[in-house]
């Protein structure tokens, strides 16, 4: 495959950051990042070249400014977008619906339009497992049906997903892969790179290893009543590279005109469902240190459990996860310590 050029929105961020990694790794692709820095810091550029000795382009723009996303296609030939952009907090989402709708959205339109009019056809969607919400039967496949999402973050990608299939429908020289991930966690061998929120994190590890390193007194474990083996909510833990390698080979597959479809989803699980208290213990056996935290109330937005059946895309892409939870820890802990090492 001669090298072509992909767009990665988004591409300052946890998952964004990982996925640039992977795609120089491949040395098939050129990258161009977008990112407006709101929950991620442009030094995960300088992060990404340490470990890959390649410096890339970047734009500092926000997506729902359309006239400032358009500068990227016009000045540059993009043979493919990763669109991670988005805003992802659940319990966020509940308490400013208006803010998550109108940036999931509005950023995902301006970039179907701007796919159109810049005729780019490929493009990997980030979407998450959320869009299953509280099933009854477990584990979810892609034809499990989804009810009504418990929260607008989730509802957000519902949406994303429904906008790509009429896209695709319209468009039949157009081709999109949304990717329903479940919980990414770890970080990147090297430790430098890894889950970089600003200010206090919503999601649980970097609340795990912030506090075991002193940054909060206490975790608080968000519902301890759920209808689960010990109380906790469950879900399925993946490792951010696993996560990142996904996306590669999905974007491989659809410029390579292997697709059946011009629109297809795929879970990105490890197919095994850890509780809060059971990723908790993990963390505390691989780092060796005893964690402070406390039970407190549900939040709201959260499902009970969820946990993935990701044959699909191992019998599809030729993916696998390759991380088990000991080491999803592992890693997340030495991104802490390096991350507070260097004053990050």
């Amino acid at each position: 495959m001669a090298k072509q050029t992909v767009l990665v929105t988004g591409g300052a961020g946890y998952i964004g950051s990982h996925t640039i990694v992977e795609l120089l790794a491949n040395n098939n692709y050129d990258v161009i990042s977008a990112d407006c820095f709101f929950n991620s810091s442009p030094k995960a550029y300088t992060q990404i070249e340490q470990i890959t000795g390649k410096k890339i382009k970047s734009y500092n723009i926000d997506l729902c400014d359309e006239k400032a996303f358009d500068k990227i296609f016009a000045e540059n030939k993009i043979d493919g977008v990763i669109h991670f952009a988005a805003f992802k907090a659940v319990g966020e989402s509940v308490e400013h619906p208006l803010k998550y709708y109108h940036n999931n959205i509005a950023s995902l339109v301006n970039l179907l339009s701007l796919c159109e009019k810049h005729k780019v056809q490929n493009v990997i969607f980030s979407s998450s497992c959320s869009v299953y919400g509280n099933v009854q039967k477990l584990p979810v496949d892609e034809n499990t049906p989804m009810p009504k999402a418990e929260s607008p973050y989730a509802y957000t990608k519902q949406i994303g997903e429904s906008m790509l299939e009429d896209f695709c429908k319209q468009h039949t020289t157009f081709n999109a892969i949304a990717l329903r991930y479940f919980n990414p966690v770890g970080s990147h061998i090297s430790a430098k790179i890894g889950e970089w929120p600003l200010g206090k994190p919503n999601n649980l590890v970097p609340l795990i290893t912030g506090t075991a390193i002193g940054k909060y007194p206490q975790l608080t474990v968000l519902g301890g009543d759920y209808p689960t083996r010990d109380g906790t909510c469950i879900r399925d833990y993946i490792h951010v590279t696993d996560i990142a390698t996904a996306h590669v080979l999905a974007l491989n597959y659809l410029l390579e005109h292997k697709n059946k479809s011009n629109y297809d989803v795929y879970n990105l699980g490890s197919g095994n469902g850890v509780s809060v208290l059971e990723a908790i213990a993990a963390f505390e056996k691989v780092s060796g240190k005893k964690l402070n935290y406390k039970i407190g109330d549900r939040r709201p937005g959260d499902v009970i459990a969820v946990y993935s059946d990701s044959s699909k895309v191992q019998n599809t892409l030729g993916w696998k996860c390759e991380h088990d939870i000991d080491s999803m820890m592992k890693t997340a802990w030495e991104w802490e310590v390096y991350r507070t090492q260097n004053n990050f």
